[in-house]
């Protein structure tokens, strides 16, 4: 339960990257945690559905409007509008199959690892709040 509501104190001033003082010295002093916390997250989430997501980019032609500049007979420059073809980025997110034992022996590595970052990060939150303290 702990280990639940240092995330989420930690997600919300995640939110607010460009805060306070006292925000910015906590995010800047739980960042190793907040990475294992979040990849822990994803590992999880990944043995419940049984597959993980990857992404890749994906190149689509996409029917545009272009500006052209023509000259006409007295050397005169005229933009003109006319419809071309463009190719356009898209991230598209394919399924990845995964073998459960390698992702539960990953799991309990990352949670080993939280554990040991957990009172470092604890330490680190009073230090900041002490050091920047907020008005209420």
């Amino acid at each position: 339960m702990t280990r639940n509501l240092t995330l989420a104190a930690l997600g919300c001033l995640m939110l607010a990257s460009c805060g306070t003082p006292q925000e910015q010295c906590i995010s800047r002093n739980t960042r190793e945690y907040r990475t294992v916390a979040n990849l822990l997250q994803e590992v999880e989430g990944n043995l419940a559905r049984g597959y993980a997501w990857e992404e890749r980019t994906v190149w689509r032609p996409e029917f545009d409007t272009c500006s052209h500049v023509v000259r006409d007979k007295d050397g005169n420059a005229h933009i003109i509008r006319r419809g071309c073809w463009r190719d356009v980025a898209e991230t598209e997110r394919y399924r990845v199959p995964i073998d459960p034992a390698v992702e539960r022996r990953k799991a309990e590595g990352l949670r080993v690892r939280l554990t040991e970052l957990t009172p470092g990060a604890e330490a680190a939150v009073r230090a900041c709040r002490s050091a920047y303290p907020e008005e209420e």
